[in-house]
Formats: C-alpha cells, sequence, structure tokens
C-alpha cells in the first residue's frame, strides 16, 4: 500500500482503487477495514511522533481515500524516471555524454529487484514495469558506451545480465557488438550460435533480422574493428525494426467528429486531463477506462477528452472500434486489432506478422516513445485490450460497458464511472437541441421527461428530436407516450446505433446464459431495491450464487450498486428488462418465481408484479405514429 501511494504521491487514491490494487478479484469482506488498518500501521511507521488524534502531514485522508503528501523528488522510483527521460531527450538531440551522465546517475538508484515479494496485483504490475524501464535504460547506456569506444566496459555491464534476461535481443545484440569491438569475433559468433539454440529451444523461432544480419557481417568481415559496416546496423527494440521500404512513419487523425449539444460531464473532463497530465510529465502510458450504462454517453466523453487533448499528442491520433457489443459482428480480437492499427500505422500489408505475439511486438516498437493518442471504443474484455497498450508518453482512453476490474488492479487503468445526467443538465441538454420548442415554460412537464428518459443522453436526444420534427405533438402528449410505452417510443427506425432497445439488447445479447436469465426475473420484480435476498427467492438459488449473478449485471452496468449489497435498476433499463421477461422467460418459469413471491411475502418482502405490462405497443398521438 504504502509503494501503491508513493507512486501516485500527492494525488488521492481512493478507498476502491486501494482495495482493487492490493486484492484484485479476491476482495475479503474485511478489505475496507483493512485498508483503515494499513493506514494506521503506515502512520505509525512514517510519523512515529504523530499523535492518536492528530491529523498529521504525510498520509493524509481526503474525498474518500488517502494521499500521500511526499515531494517527488524523494521517490527514488520519479527520480529514476526523470532522469531516463532526460538522457532520452539529450540523446535525441545528439548529446550523448549528457545522455549517459544523466543514465550513470539513474541506474545506481536501483539495488535488487522493484516490489521484490510483495504480493498483490498492483505490486505485480510495478515490478513488470519498472524492470522494463530499467533494461530499457541499461540497454541505452551500453549503447551510449560503444558509440563512445568503451567497449569493454560493456562487456562487463552486460555479461551477467543476459544471463538474466536470456531472451532479450536487443542485450544481445549489444553484448555481441561489445565482443566483437574488443577484438572477440569468436566469443561473439559462439554468442550468436547459443542465442539460435536457445530461440529455438525456448520459443521455437529464429533470431530477429538485426541479430541475424549482424552475424551475417561479422561472418563475411564487413565489419570494422569499430563495428562500422557499409550497411551499418543499428540496435534493434525487442521486436526488430521494419526496413525503410516497408514502413513510411504517418500522423494519423482518426478522431470522428463531436457530437453536438455535449453539456455537463466537466468533473470527469478534468480529471481525465489531469491524470494524462500528471502521467506525461513521468513518460508513462496513461489509460483510463471510461465504462457506464448503454446510452450514458461514454463514446461522447472520450471523444471530447481527445478532442481537448490532441495537440499534446503531435504523434497522432487513433481511433478504433472494438465492437465489444456490436450487433452486426463478434468482437474484434487482439490479433484482428492489431491488424487495423498497424494498417493505419502505413504498415505494409506484407510486413504485418501473422501471429499475435508478432504483431504486439511490432506494434510497440513502433509506438515506443511516440507521443500517440488512442480511442479504443466499445471494449470488450482484458484479453481484448492489453495488446493494444503501447510503452511510452502515450494516451489510450478506452469506452466499455463492463468495469474491468483487472485492467485497473493488474494493469494501473484508471477507472471513470458515468452516471445519467443530473436534472438540470438533462433539462439543459433538452432546450439546446429542441430550442424552437418552449422546454423552459413547462418545467413540471419537462421534469417528467427527463426521469422517463432516465436522463440518459441518448434517450434525450431522441426526445429532442421528435420535438424538432414533430411540432404537432405537445410536451404533455409526449410525456404521456412516454408513460406507455418509453421502450417503444425511444426506439429509431432503420437506425440501431441510435435506437435505445437496441443499446440495450447488446448489453442483454453479451451476458451468460444463467445471468440473463436473473436479468429478465428481476424484470418481473415490482420493488425499487433489490437485494441477494431478493434475487435468490425469484431465482431458487443460494444467496452467495444470487450475488454473483448480481455482481455480474452490476459488472455489465445492466444494475446499479448501491452499497450494502443493495441494488437497483436504471428506470429504462427495468422497463427492457420486463420486457425480456415477456418475451424470453417461459410461462412455467414466471409462475415458479411469482409463487415464491408470494410465499414471502408474508416475511416483508414486496411481491412480483401479477402481470407484466407490454411496452410493445404502438402509439399515436396528433395523428403521428409515435414509435
Amino acid at each position: 500500500m504504502l509503494g501503491l501511494l508513493a507512486s501516485r504521491a500527492g494525488d488521492v487514491v481512493h478507498i476502491e482503487e486501494i482495495i482493487d490494487a492490493v486484492w484484485g478479484s479476491a476482495v475479503p469482506r474485511t478489505a475496507v477495514n483493512g485498508v483503515h488498518t494499513y493506514v494506521a500501521g503506515l502512520r505509525r511507521a512514517i510519523e512515529p511522533g504523530r499523535g492518536s488524534r492528530e491529523s498529521g502531514g504525510l498520509l493524509i485522508s481526503s474525498g474518500g481515500g488517502y494521499s500521500l503528501r511526499l515531494p517527488q523528488e524523494q521517490i527514488d522510483a520519479h527520480v529514476f524516471a526523470q532522469l531516463h527521460a532526460n538522457a532520452s531527450r539529450l540523446r535525441a538531440e545528439g548529446e550523448v555524454r549528457g545522455a549517459l551522465d544523466a543514465l550513470e546517475r539513474a541506474l545506481p538508484l536501483w539495488h535488487g529487484e522493484a516490489f521484490a515479494n510483495i504480493p498483490g496485483p498492483f505490486a505485480a504490475m510495478e515490478r513488470t514495469r519498472l524492470q522494463e524501464l530499467r533494461l530499457a535504460a541499461t540497454e541505452e547506456w551500453a549503447d551510449g558506451l560503444l558509440s563512445l569506444g568503451r567497449h569493454a566496459e560493456v562487456v562487463v555491464l552486460l555479461a551477467d545480465l543476459v544471463a538474466k534476461e536470456p531472451l532479450r535481443e536487443k542485450l544481445r545484440w549489444l553484448l555481441m557488438m561489445a565482443l566483437y569491438r574488443s577484438g572477440r569475433r569468436a566469443d561473439a559468433l559462439t554468442l550468436y550460435r547459443r542465442t539460435q539454440d536457445l530461440l529455438r529451444d525456448e520459443l521455437g523461432i529464429e533470431p530477429g533480422p538485426e541479430l541475424r544480419a549482424l552475424h551475417e557481417q561479422m561472418l563475411g568481415g564487413h565489419l570494422d574493428t569499430t563495428g562500422t559496416a557499409l550497411n551499418a546496423p543499428v540496435p534493434p527494440t525487442d521486436a526488430g525494426e521494419l526496413p525503410a521500404d516497408r514502413w513510411t512513419p504517418v500522423r494519423p487523425a482518426q478522431l470522428p467528429p463531436l457530437t453536438r449539444g455535449f453539456l455537463g460531464r466537466g468533473t470527469e473532463r478534468a480529471r481525465l486531463s489531469r491524470l494524462v497530465a500528471d502521467d506525461g510529465a513521468r513518460r508513462r502510458t496513461t489509460m483510463a477506462l471510461i465504462t457506464g450504462a448503454p446510452g450514458v454517453g461514454k463514446s461522447a466523453l472520450a471523444l471530447h477528452v481527445a478532442s481537448d487533448l490532441a495537440d499534446d499528442f503531435p504523434d497522432g491520433q487513433l481511433f478504433l472500434d472494438l465492437c465489444g457489443t456490436s450487433p452486426e459482428r463478434a468482437p474484434l480480437s487482439a490479433r484482428e486489432a492489431l491488424a487495423q492499427l498497424l494498417r493505419s500505422l502505413a504498415v505494409d500489408e506484407s510486413a504485418i506478422p501473422d501471429d499475435l505475439p508478432g504483431r504486439t511486438a511490432l506494434y510497440r516498437s513502433l509506438l515506443y516513445g511516440k507521443r500517440v493518442l488512442f480511442v479504443l471504443d466499445d471494449a470488450y474484455d482484458a484479453e481484448q485490450l492489453r495488446p493494444l497498450i503501447p510503452q511510452g508518453p502515450a494516451c489510450v482512453l478506452i469506452t466499455s460497458r463492463w468495469r474491468h476490474s483487472g485492467l485497473v488492479a493488474r494493469d494501473g487503468a484508471y477507472r471513470v464511472e458515468l452516471a445519467p445526467l443530473s436534472p438540470e443538465e438533462s433539462v439543459d441538454l433538452l432546450a439546446y437541441l429542441a430550442p424552437s420548442r418552449c422546454v423552459r415554460e413547462e418545467p413540471e412537464t419537462v421534469e417528467r421527461i427527463t426521469r422517463l428518459c432516465g436522463h440518459l443522453p441518448l434517450a434525450l436526444r431522441v426526445v429532442a428530436e421528435a420535438l424538432t420534427t414533430r411540432p404537432g405533438t405537445t410536451l404533455s402528449q409526449l410525456a404521456q407516450a412516454l408513460d406507455e410505452g418509453a421502450m417503444e417510443w425511444l426506439d429509431v427506425v432503420r437506425d440501431a446505433a441510435a435506437s435505445l432497445r437496441s443499446a440495450f439488447s447488446r448489453s442483454y445479447r453479451a451476458l451468460p446464459a444463467d445471468v440473463a436469465q436473473m436479468f429478465r426475473l428481476l424484470g418481473l420484480y415490482d420493488g425499487l431495491v433489490i437485494t441477494d435476498d431478493v434475487a435468490a427467492t425469484l431465482a431458487a438459488c443460494s444467496r452467495t450464487r444470487a450475488r454473483r449473478l448480481l455482481d455480474s449485471l452490476a459488472e455489465a452496468h445492466l444494475l446499479m450498486e448501491l452499497g450494502e449489497g443493495c441494488f437497483r435498476f436504471h428506470e429504462l433499463i427495468g422497463v427492457y428488462a420486463a420486457e425480456r421477461a415477456e418475451r424470453d422467460e417461459p410461462a412455467p418459469s414466471v409462475d415458479a418465481a411469482l409463487a415464491r413471491s408470494l410465499q414471502s411475502y408474508g416475511k416483508g418482502r414486496r411481491p412480483l408484479r401479477p402481470m407484466v405490462q407490454s411496452s410493445s405497443k404502438a402509439h399515436h398521438l396528433a395523428g403521428h405514429d409515435m414509435r
């Protein structure tokens, strides 16, 4: 926990983030109390003179979380990252000696493995990330030493490291070059043969093109004693580099147009901008998950934030629809997504590897150190996403209907949960999109309309379009139509992307069979608050199983979690659940659920609806078909 707080020194880390980081998916019931206990122990350790009732100055409580108020200059990982960034900048400017000086101050900050023997998903993720930074800095240092003719030092530096990281080809390239320049040609060739045998035995592959090219030049005597060749090789990345005739760098600009009348979300926009700025200062990738219910405006927020930040990412902006809930096609696999992204980066089709590891390595090599912004829309799962995250000062904005707790815990993603608009924002949106109607002159009717729309931006936009194109329909008639059949009325003919029923249906169809059945049975329930006890009665299962199914629906944002084991439907999702129960749940199952509920009614539980009201009627108002 100290490592987590120190990695975000000065920021407030919310209790939910701490729990995700420390326990991941194996959260004990006592997790919140455990966090408080850890905080108390940390305070005793880092502020031993602090009284039990004193607020303290280092570890403070704030905004539902905790913040370590420590200057970043006192955190060695931050100092290392800053020195590494300075070295990269100096090297790009041709200041090799200045870059070496920065690296020689950075690398001695290490004392063993970061987060050694510390359990938990955050520690595992940071251990891997920091080790990768350390290896990258070491490789840059070795390359700088070679450029200054300090070959023997590189041999000493890399000999042990190659043994510890046997599959890292760049280290072996550097050591081969250092051996050759030190007059040890035979040792360099022996190292290549051992590398070839290792890669064949461990991975079933051959060395990369850079290692092979270096080996051939050494065999043919095409390198002089300084390592200079007619076609001088350059140190490879882990994946190797494309020949110049197979890839021409481009600056993609793929962001779709912004939504007209985007209102609210000021808090979320400010938070995302702040997170990107903080990570950018540390030259690390920002991965932000924007999650929420169907129709709540996730994609619109992501695109507006991307537009806000576009100038900070001069190497380009990419957009990719991952089809997580597409009605027309299955979600993109990581392999398919990488192929699309590589094409967007102007990689020739013939140069795109066929396998997922090859595509991932090429993709990350091309983007290493680049300031590129991504919007990955409608993500399905972590397996689809992880290969798409580059290393370095990039920003990845992900929208999804699922919470993806594993990406938060294991990969350090930030999560921004979107709620429906406030009542005031809903009225503002209607007034903006339908300026010709006197929205503000009938506040009670408009409040009823926005409530029946559940304050969802998509539903409000459909209503605003109807107000604009059907001038003969009064606000009162519109409110009555919504009250009698909101789901039918909010369908948009011949445009599934703008239809609320279609939006809900895509989430529903993605549910496992047992979770989908629980969704339908809950649609029969007439109460406002759903507990695991209620769900267990409806589904005739144990409370433990019922809670797992409820958690799965909350993960998909088809239920809203109220805390303390209580849930409720969003208004329109509840209507849709009742509709699915009527259409999909067999009559015997409905009858059995009704009987169990009535049997429990005497114990204080609210019964099921005696009859599910159909929302599949056509509504005609003022001579118009209001569907």
